[in-house]
């Protein structure tokens, strides 16, 4: 198996999910640096993505949403068998840019780190819960979220109990 290490830049499809072991995975769509010579109609370059390094995992699976730009640094591993993806063994994480945030049509529901919470089109009250489900409180609006969580943080010391 041909291995090389580099550093490629390309958008996260999908939000990074935990692997086996403390590890989290994620595919990465390549920004080809001739992207404008391409045609339209040609297909993108994914490279699976695997982090072992705890403190990247817990950036992937906290802090990255579909559609941030990232620069990742690491070991290539080619496919063995043609048609297969490239895997990307990562070292280094660097978020060059983050996702615009979609405009609200009906009921999304987000991350805040370790918080999650959920946007309703027809209220502006945002319910906010820990990551693991407990409630935390619902902030009058989004402005609020912040102060919500920094209040939780301080009482609860950051614990999710």
């Amino acid at each position: 198996m041909d291995t090389k290490h580099c550093a490629v830049d390309g958008w996260v499809d999908a939000i990074p999910a935990p692997g086996p072991h403390g590890t989290a995975t994620f595919d990465l769509t390549i920004r080809p640096a001739d992207a404008d010579t391409l045609p339209e109609d040609a297909p993108d370059t994914v490279v699976s993505c695997t982090a072992k390094d705890a403190g990247i995992v817990h950036n992937l699976l906290t802090g990255i949403q579909p559609s941030d730009l990232l620069r990742v640094t690491g070991t290539l591993a080619q496919p063995a068998t043609p048609g297969e993806r490239a895997r990307l063994t990562v070292d280094v994480l660097e978020v060059l840019d983050t996702a615009l945030v979609p405009a609200l049509r009906e009921m999304v529901i987000d991350r805040y780190g370790d918080y999650v919470v959920i946007f309703d089109a027809d209220t502006d009250a945002v319910p906010v819960f820990t990551a693991q489900g407990q409630w935390v409180g619902l902030a009058d609006n989004p402005d609020a979220i912040a102060t919500l969580i920094d209040i939780h943080e301080r009482v609860h010391g950051g614990d999710d109990r």
